[in-house]
């Protein structure tokens, strides 16, 4: 197919993404100048940066012989050398050279670059960046070379036999010695690490212990969508690159590796091939930002497939060879293929974990069909039916689950023209969770149909296994009810977008009759329950006032026990001391006896009098302890004369009645004290 004539029909983002990956330049700004310069022209920007390595030089012919370099076919002795594994030897100015690539390559020649022409293509090389405790073995091989080969000479380097290493860090699952490097699909740049479980670190090795750790240690990045203003948990292994990160962060928020402006990232981390265990990030949680940074150039649509350019010569009669014949793979004439223009399976075989796989399909997705498409749920299938079906009655969706499988042809019409058309992808958005699944390979179909068997029943499965492989890409409406869940419509994919819509809204009317019934019940059954609520809440209420009001009463009732105990204690108290001494006073003297009486007279607060006769010689103490032994104390009475007035307790009670002039006869009265 012959190349298009200018930029106008190719999005200029696509052909500043597929320049960075045949050329491995990452300054985005960096690209667009080398862009520039050569007028959005990627044959010449690419030429103008690995002339080599593409296969494609830059002369300056003549026109004669422009002119006599006509492309034909190879000599029958030429295509004996081929067949017996000799080079074929260069033909002469005068004989036609060799053939051009068949219109199945991908190789760019412009018709306005006819001075350029195939020679012998250069063996794209791969550079491997291997860390070992504290070690750095830095590797460039060719793609051709196999794994076992990268042991070998880590062999050499590190001293360490094969059998006893582990080489660990590539992006695919098993990768056994025999594995070739082209086959992994490598970019130019890799890192990888190597672990010897068998060998004990030294003490010249204690220090990378630390990093082996850390590389099996997992990392909790906490990643902010700014313009999504949404935060993203993500856990990720400490083996786990940060081009990696940034590659599944594009998977969630739609913003390219490539537009991704960050906040947060270490200054260390100035390398995306770097794992995350010596980024110097935080451990174990460290906090990002992302946003989409503004582009430069004035977006245009995106294109939906990849523009194939062909070299073309001079003879526009001729007919194209195979371009194998000049050792040139389809998806490798620049080194590195296009990430649009090759074709990886959408979903990964036997994988282990959904969410992994969906990211994958999700990746895959956008890069076949662009960043406009429905927002895959990235999850199990039966995380799907919770988000979708066992909420609120009023955030319940339609689950619409997405069937792909690459064999069928009309898989690219549908995803491209039905998946990616804003009607689909707005209309999707709002009303469905949309999950999505491979069955191109036989265990991803089996493994779609256990989950189906699990979450809807056999009928479900087997409605899937009765539709052929050119019927598929299938759309499958799932509605949850209260028991089951119910499929409402199978879409097949030889449908249009007015037809796939108006299916799409034919099941909104039904989800929509069955949700009102459900908000309604929810309704009501919420309403029993807030007066059911209410009502026990009244009756607690009621039963905590009856349980306060009883403590409250047996608290009095035990407070008047209490002081009622005080008071007879109190009053026993009283009465033994007063007992005491009553039995301690001295006998009352006679009337007659020879020694001095002093008569003493004490009227009571209650206007009792109370008579006794003591010796003058007596102490005012004994006569303190007379009144208190009628119940009277001296710490709460008061003993007085009446004329002139005297405070007889305030006296000592050491004194006798004679000095303090209670002689032979007086009248006393007792006054409480305030």
């Amino acid at each position: 197919m012959a190349s298009e004539t200018g930029d106008s029909s190719m999005d200029r983002e696509m052909i500043l993404a597929d320049f960075q990956a045949c050329t491995g330049i990452d300054n985005i700004a960096e690209a667009i100048t080398l862009l520039e310069l050569n007028n959005w022209d990627l044959v010449a920007a690419i030429n103008g940066v690995i002339p080599q390595e593409n296969g494609i030089l830059q002369s300056n012919f003549s026109s004669e012989a422009s002119q006599a370099s006509v492309f034909g076919p190879p000599s029958q002795s030429e295509a004996a050398d081929a067949a017996a594994g000799g080079a074929v030897p260069p033909t002469s100015s005068s004989s036609s050279s060799s053939s051009p690539p068949s219109s199945s390559t991908t190789a760019f020649c412009p018709s306005n670059l006819t001075s350029r022409h195939i020679v012998e293509r250069q063996p794209r090389m791969l550079n491997f960046r291997v860390e070992y405790r504290q070690r750095t073995v830095e590797l460039v091989l060719e793609e051709g070379s196999t794994v076992g080969e990268i042991n070998q000479i880590l062999e050499t380097e590190l001293g360490i036999p094969v059998s006893k290493m582990q080489l660990k860090g590539w992006k695919s699952g098993d990768v056994s010695d025999s594995t070739v490097l082209r086959s992994l699909h490598l970019p130019k740049n890799n890192s990888l690490y190597v672990l010897t479980p068998d060998i004990a670190p030294t003490a010249s090795t204690s220090k990378n212990s630390t990093l082996q750790e850390s590389l099996n240690q997992n990392f909790l990045l906490v990643i902010s969508h700014r313009e999504a203003q949404r935060d993203y948990n993500l856990n990720f292994p400490g083996s786990r690159t940060i081009q990696e990160v940034k590659r599944n962060i594009s998977d969630l928020t739609n913003i390219p590796v490539r537009h991704q402006q960050w906040e947060g990232w270490p200054t260390s981390a100035s390398d995306d091939s770097m794992t995350l265990a010596v980024s110097g990030i935080s451990y174990p949680c460290h906090h990002l930002s992302v946003c989409r940074r503004s582009l430069p150039a004035n977006p245009q649509e995106p294109t939906e497939e990849c523009a194939d350019v062909h070299m073309v010569s001079d003879s526009e009669g001729d007919d194209f060879e195979d371009a194998s014949e000049f050792g040139v793979d389809d998806s490798e004439m620049f080194g590195m293929g296009s990430s649009t223009c090759r074709k990886s399976p959408m979903m990964p075989e036997n994988s282990d974990n959904e969410a992994d796989a969906l990211l994958h399909f999700t990746a895959e997705f956008s890069s076949r069909y662009g960043e406009t498409h429905p927002m895959f749920y990235i999850g199990s299938l039966e995380a799907a039916s919770q988000e979708a079906f066992y909420g609120k009655a009023r955030d319940r969706k339609l689950l619409a689950i997405y069937l792909h499988n690459d064999d069928s042809v009309l898989s690219n019409v549908f995803c491209s023209q039905m998946m990616c058309a804003d009607s689909i992808v707005s209309y999707l958005s709002q009303n469905f969770i949309t999950w999505a699944w491979d069955v191109t390979k036989e265990t991803n179909k089996a493994r779609l149909l256990t989950m189906c068997t699990r979450h809807f029943g056999s009928v479900v499965t087997q409605t899937i296994r009765t539709y052929k492989t050119d019927q598929f890409p299938l759309l499958l409406i799932v509605m949850g009810k209260r028991t089951s869940n119910e499929v409402l419509n199978v879409i097949q994919g030889n449908t249009t977008v007015d037809e796939l819509m108006m299916r799409l809204m034919g099941a909104m009317e039904i989800f929509t009759a069955q949700q009102q019934e459900d908000i309604k019940d929810e309704d009501e059954r919420e309403a029993r329950e807030t007066v059911k609520r209410e009502q026990d809440e009244a009756y607690r209420l009621s039963l905590e006032a009856d349980r306060k009001k009883r403590e409250a009463q047996e608290r009095e009732e035990a407070e008047q026990v209490r002081l009622e105990q005080m008071r007879r204690e109190q009053e026993e108290e009283k009465e033994a001391i007063r007992l005491s001494l009553e039995q301690a006073l001295p006998p009352q003297p006679d009337e007659d006896s020879a020694e001095q009486i002093s008569k003493l007279r004490i009227r009571t607060p209650s206007g009792e009098f109370v008579e006794r006769r003591f010796l003058g010689s007596c102490k005012l103490q004994v006569l303190f302890d007379f009144v208190a032994s009628k119940g009277y104390p001296s710490e709460e009475f008061k003993l007085l004369t009446t004329f002139p007035r005297r405070n007889i307790t305030q006296l000592d009670p050491g004194s006798t009645l004679l000095e303090a002039k209670l002689f032979p006869q007086e009248t006393l009265f007792l006054e409480a004290k305030e």
